[in-house]
């Protein structure tokens, strides 16, 4: 990786999120870190049960997936919807109401009584937990830009590395005093929390005078820019891409680790939390080596690692060498580098579409999370071993270079086309 050129670019208006005080800036990133929360604890919170109830409701190991798949399919869908409308009427309505509906379909879980029931209901999660994270996405991008938007982010992926090591780990604990539904009862009330914490504190990020209001059409036309547009769409696509390293190993590690290896319930809670930690020291890494590098170079050297690494868990998952820990170790270090290609794909791709942030964090997210939900079933059809698993993320980080380096070809844009907001940013 070789060190940032100078930039002397003249400097440019601060941007609203620069003009915050400190103690401003700080509860604005507490707010948005419990809506990014939303997404991650709706997806792990129930990995731990998923062998239980594959068993109680009388099914396989691939169709309870299916209900992982659901509130992917459920998070893509509804950040195409809501985008575009948190554009035309504000930020908050919308969340508000995306919040309520995830909170409405997590009590629901807890009386459904069979998988499609439950399958159903975990779509309608994923449709109200879609507006708490595109919104978030969205208020990154009215308040920063370029670096700024980066480092934001970077603080962000903290709570998404944190919320998975929480996650399995409270539904671990929680099926120590009930059944898997007490996990959806624990999650409806952090909806609430959060709908609470957002009426209260969240301020209104987008003014109306900067509203879309062209309806139908004009969401068409903000989509169709978005479409010509190979630099964002490579970008959009490399975080999906990485997306679904990330997706395969939360969907298919409850049955690794519980059924080839004999870990109970707790037990791999505290290992999927593991797990996390490297996610969590890339993405707090990332803030230092911005510093020195631009987000562009940091994405090119962290995908290449990922795939290095995703190949020898690959080997090892295919050979059984160093059993539990050959496994660990490569899949730590394909988190760490997945950790550190998501907060920059994003700040990059909604650098370049500040005049439609909702509809493009929603196009991100659609394709973040839909090809994540194409990731879970995969795992399922390939077995629930260790090598379905790790061809599925080596799959994924490979595809990710590959669009990286043929399309989106970073080394041939000039600095200001990659990162708009790196004159502004210190």
């Amino acid at each position: 990786m070789t060190q940032a050129p100078e930039r002397t670019a003249a400097p440019a208006a601060p941007t609203p999120g620069e003009l915050m005080s400190p103690r401003e800036r700080l509860r604005l990133v507490l707010v948005l870190g419990f809506l990014i929360a939303l997404g991650p604890l709706t997806i792990d919170m129930y990995l731990p049960s998923l062998p239980t109830i594959t068993d109680e409701l009388h099914t396989t190991a691939a169709t309870v997936q299916l209900t992982l798949t659901g509130t992917l399919a459920g998070l893509a869908l509804g950040q195409l919807l809501i985008g575009p409308v948190s554009d035309a009427a504000g930020r908050r309505g919308p969340l508000i109401a995306g919040v309520a509906v995830h909170i409405a379909a997590s009590i629901l879980c807890v009386i459904a009584p069979n998988l499609a029931v439950l399958g159903a209901l975990r779509v309608l999660q994923g449709l109200g937990a879609a507006a708490a994270t595109v919104v978030a996405m969205a208020v990154v991008r009215d308040l920063f830009t370029g670096l700024a938007a980066a480092k934001l982010l970077s603080r962000l992926m903290l709570v998404m590395g944190a919320a998975p090591i929480l996650a399995p780990t409270l539904g671990g604990i929680t099926l120590n005093w009930t059944s898997w539904r007490g996990v959806f009862v624990v999650l409806a009330l952090f909806g609430i929390a959060i709908l609470t914490v957002a009426a209260l504190w969240l301020p209104e990020t987008l003014p109306v005078a900067r509203r879309r209001n062209g309806g139908v059409a004009g969401t068409v036309r903000d989509y169709g820019r978005l479409f010509t547009d190979r630099t964002y769409l490579g970008l959009i696509l490399v975080a999906g891409l990485a997306m679904i390293a990330l997706i395969a190993y939360v969907s298919g590690s409850s049955f690794v680790f519980q059924q080839q290896f004999g870990l109970s319930e707790q037990q791999f809670g505290f290992v999927f939390g593991a797990g996390a930690i490297g996610l969590i020291t890339a993405t707090q890494l990332n803030v230092r080596l911005l510093r020195r590098w631009t987000p562009s170079q940091i994405l090119v050297s962290s995908l290449a690692g990922g795939a290095a690494a995703a190949g020898v868990l690959l080997l090892f998952a295919a050979t059984g060498f160093g059993g539990l820990a050959g496994i660990l170790v490569p899949l730590w270090a394909v988190l760490a580098a997945v950790g550190l290609a998501l907060p920059n794909a994003p700040a990059l791709a909604l650098s370049r579409h500040g005049e439609a942030a909702g509809t493009a964090a929603a196009l991100l997210g659609a394709v973040q999370f839909g090809l994540g939900a194409l990731a879970a079933p995969l795992v399922g059809v390939l077995g629930t071993g260790a090598i379905g698993m790790a061809l599925v993320i080596a799959g994924g980080m490979l595809a990710a270079n590959a669009v990286l380096l043929l399309v989106v070809r970073p080394w041939r844009l000039p600095a200001e086309a990659i990162d708009p907001g790196l004159a502004t940013a210190h």
